[in-house]
């Protein structure tokens, strides 16, 4: 009889059953779908030279997660993709706003696609450098993230 029967082989059903297994507890992971996975998954469907997310995948806040870093995934292979232009958006009459990892490059995607929104996006990317490091532990720390609020508060004025 396991300690544990975690319903869904998604991301936090398997992070729930790994953080539970760690801590020696025997589990079980049930799923319905063939492949685990649930919402974040791939294949080459499209074109075998390709892999497209079948679902979601823009998940910046994994990389940053203290319960992720702990099961020390890169251990087992783990290795993180970024892709260089993280999101695009097309519209039909051929115009195109690109994020890019590069911050220049946003910026000038941005200016292009509507201008004024290259100056208003380092404004907004300025404001995400100043208050980064409080918001995210705000989101990874338990509810109500006092000390981490403080932080948030300090840094906005």
């Amino acid at each position: 009889m396991p300690d544990a029967v975690v319903i869904g082989a998604g991301p936090n059903g398997l992070v729930a059953a790994n953080v539970l297994a760690d801590a020696g507890w025997s589990v079980v992971v049930l799923e319905a779908q063939d492949e685990p996975g649930g919402a974040v998954r791939s294949d080459r469907g499209v074109h075998p030279d390709y892999i497209s997310d079948t679902f979601s995948a823009f998940y910046p806040l994994a990389a940053a997660s203290p319960v992720l870093a702990a099961l020390d995934l890169e251990r087992d292979g783990l290795r993180w993709s970024h892709a260089e232009h993280v999101l695009a958006h097309p519209l039909a009459d051929g115009h195109c706003a690109v994020l890019s990892r590069d911050r220049a490059l946003t910026r000038d995607s941005l200016e292009t696609f509507a201008p004024g929104d290259g100056q208003g996006w380092e404004r907004l990317y300025d404001l995400w450098e100043r208050l980064r490091e409080p918001l995210v532990d705000a989101l990874f720390t338990p509810f109500p993230p006092v000390r981490s609020a403080l932080s948030l508060a300090a840094r906005v004025r």
